[in-house]
């Protein structure tokens, strides 16, 4: 075996490990797997939380199943955030006529009243799109999807979805807002 050869030999399994971290292969999950993003909570007072703050904060987990309107399913998903509910106490809290503005990057912004933001008035249906009883639902601000960081492709880094315990209860996705950077407490 040549003199070059041998000198190269240890160099293959260095080479291996750079091409598999570069390739995303390793399934650490660490904070390094999530993008810099920040959120703004408006209310009583103005705080930017960074998205390293929110995965720091109390987490809820549940399963997400929508329906856009033109019919098209996604999910199930199990997704890991933040309570809605929780963000909104950060910010001041809300009244009972208060309004909760949640908007994206993109512009998209849906309007929420406080009892959505507990879970409660939304539409659920069955696989065959057939409206049944609502089970207890929760809104979160999600920043994972099947253990692994929001996609932006999926909405991410932080997207609006209503969970359930059970993964076969949909609910209508136009309250899914993707690209959440700014959650803002109207008061009436």
């Amino acid at each position: 075996m040549s003199l070059v050869r041998r000198a190269c030999l240890p160099l293959i399994p260095v080479l291996i490990g750079v091409l598999a971290l570069a390739a995303g292969c390793t399934g650490t999950g660490s904070a390094d797997d999530y993008p810099a993003w920040n959120l703004t909570l408006a209310g009583d007072q103005e705080r930017v939380l960074t998205h390293p703050e929110l995965r720091a904060l109390p987490a809820a987990e549940g399963y997400g199943y929508s329906v856009s309107t033109v019919g098209i399913k996604y999910g199930p998903n199990r997704y890991r955030g933040v309570l809605l509910a929780d963000l909104i106490e950060m910010a001041g809290g809300a009244g009972t006529d208060d309004l909760i503005y949640v908007s994206a990057e993109d512009g998209y912004l849906w309007v929420f009243d406080r009892d959505q933001v507990n879970g409660k008035e939304f539409f659920t249906f069955d696989e065959n799109l057939r409206e049944v009883t609502p089970p207890p639902l929760r809104v979160i601000l999600a920043y994972e999807q099947d253990g692994k960081p929001l996609a932006y492709e999926d909405g991410g880094p932080l997207r609006l979805v209503v969970i359930s315990e059970n993964s076969d209860v949909i609910t209508e996705g136009s309250s899914w807002v993707k690209w959440v950077d700014r959650i803002e407490v109207h008061r009436k």
